[in-house]
């Protein structure tokens, strides 16, 4: 798609410039431990998007059997709206597929219409609603699931 990102594997050496987006992004963002530890599980995959050595955006899963819970979706708030959501998403369920995951699922706020619309482009449908999930603002989560199709 863009010749100029590479999207890859998440390392350790990563976490500090994932944790800055996270904290920029997320009102209960991630700590750097909570990090390190979810790249030490063998269950779970993270995947970066980078630019000139730059992380610009980052997502991963935690797999349980067949299925992957999406927990980190993030993207540059200067970088948002160019595809890069898109492309990391593509990369992190095609990783999850390679492992043998057949489902994903997700919880999205309920105002955040620009994710909703990604995930939706995805192939995610929307499968119920958690009440007032998240907090700091209180909203509720969309819970969203894509099967893989057999």
């Amino acid at each position: 798609m863009k010749k100029d990102y590479c999207v890859r594997v998440m390392k350790t050496e990563d976490v500090s410039q994932v944790v800055a987006i996270e904290a920029d992004t997320f009102s209960m963002p991630w700590s750097k431990d909570d990090f390190n530890k979810a790249l030490n599980d063998p269950h779970n995959i993270y995947v970066i998007v980078e630019k000139e050595q730059e992380i610009l955006g980052y997502c991963g899963l935690w797999s349980v059997l067949d299925e992957g819970q999406i927990t980190n979706v993030a993207i540059k708030k200067n970088t948002q709206g160019c595809g890069l959501g898109y492309m990391i998403m593509k990369e992190l369920i095609h990783l999850g597929e390679e492992k043998g995951l057949t489902a994903f699922t997700l919880e999205v706020r309920e105002g955040n219409i620009p994710a909703r619309a990604l995930y939706e482009k995805l192939g995610f449908e929307s499968a119920g609603v958690r009440p007032n999930f998240y907090d700091k603002p209180k909203e509720n989560a969309v819970i969203m699931w894509k099967y893989q199709k057999m």
